[in-house]
C-alpha cells in the first residue's frame, strides 16, 4: 500500500518543523534569511496600493500557513488581514508555486510506483491520482507559468495536496480528485482578480 504524510493535521508550530522534512511530499522550504528581506503586498482598492509586509507578519504567516491556506482557499480576501496578505504574497511567488508543482509531480510518481514510498504513513489513493493525471498536469502547467495568479487557486492546490481527509487520500471523499483539481485550475486563471475573494 502506498502512503504519505498529510500536513493538514499539524498545528501551527508543528507545521513549521514538519514541512521541512524530506519525508513530506508537500514540504515547504524557506528560511529566516528570506523572511528578513523587505517585501510588499499588493492590495486592491481605490486606488491600488502597495503595502509593506512586516517581518512579524511574514513569520507568523508561515507558522500558521495551513490555517491561512484554508481561509484563502475558501475565498477569504488576502487584503482582509495582514497575515492573510503575507501568506498570499508568499504562496503566489513563482518559487513557491514551482515547489508546489513539484510536489504534485512527486505525488503522481508515488501513485505510479516510480517514487520511493516506504517512509510515507497515510494511504494515497493511487488509482484516483493516476486517473486524474490530465488535470494534475494542467494544474502543474498553470502553477509554473510565468504569469501572476490569484492566491485562492494556489491555496486550493496546497490544501488539496495536504488534506488527509481530501480526495488524494480519503477513499470516502465525496469529491473526486479530478473535479477538485479542475476547481483549483479555474482559480488559477491569470484573468481573475489577483486579490479578490470573500471579505
Amino acid at each position: 500500500m502506498l502512503s504519505m504524510m498529510p500536513l493538514s493535521a499539524m498545528a501551527a508550530k508543528a507545521e513549521a518543523r514538519s514541512m521541512n522534512s524530506p519525508h513530506s511530499i508537500a514540504g515547504v522550504r524557506g528560511g529566516a534569511n528570506r523572511a528578513a528581506q523587505p517585501q510588499c503586498t499588493i492590495v486592491t482598492g481605490d486606488p491600488l496600493a502597495i503595502r509593506p509586509s512586516r517581518l512579524t507578519d511574514r513569520v507568523l504567516a508561515r507558522m500558521l500557513g495551513a490555517s491561512l491556506d484554508r481561509q484563502l482557499a475558501a475565498g477569504r480576501t488576502p487584503e482582509s488581514t495582514p497575515l492573510l496578505a503575507a501568506r498570499a504574497q508568499h504562496i503566489v511567488a513563482i518559487a513557491s508555486r514551482r515547489r508546489l508543482a513539484g510536489n504534485w509531480e512527486n505525488l503522481l510518481q508515488v501513485a505510479r510506483g516510480t517514487h520511493g514510498s516506504h517512509h510515507l504513513a497515510v494511504p494515497v489513493r493511487s488509482d484516483s491520482v493516476v486517473a486524474a493525471e490530465l488535470a494534475l498536469r494542467e494544474l502543474v502547467r498553470c502553477m509554473t507559468a510565468p504569469l501572476p495568479v490569484a492566491a485562492r487557486g494556489v491555496a486550493m492546490a496546497t490544501e488539496l495536496l495536504t488534506d488527509g481527509l481530501g480526495p488524494v487520500y480519503n477513499p470516502h471523499s465525496r469529491v473526486s480528485l479530478a473535479a477538485a483539481l479542475e476547481t483549483a485550475i479555474a482559480q488559477l486563471d491569470p484573468g481573475l482578480p489577483l486579490m479578490g475573494g470573500v471579505p
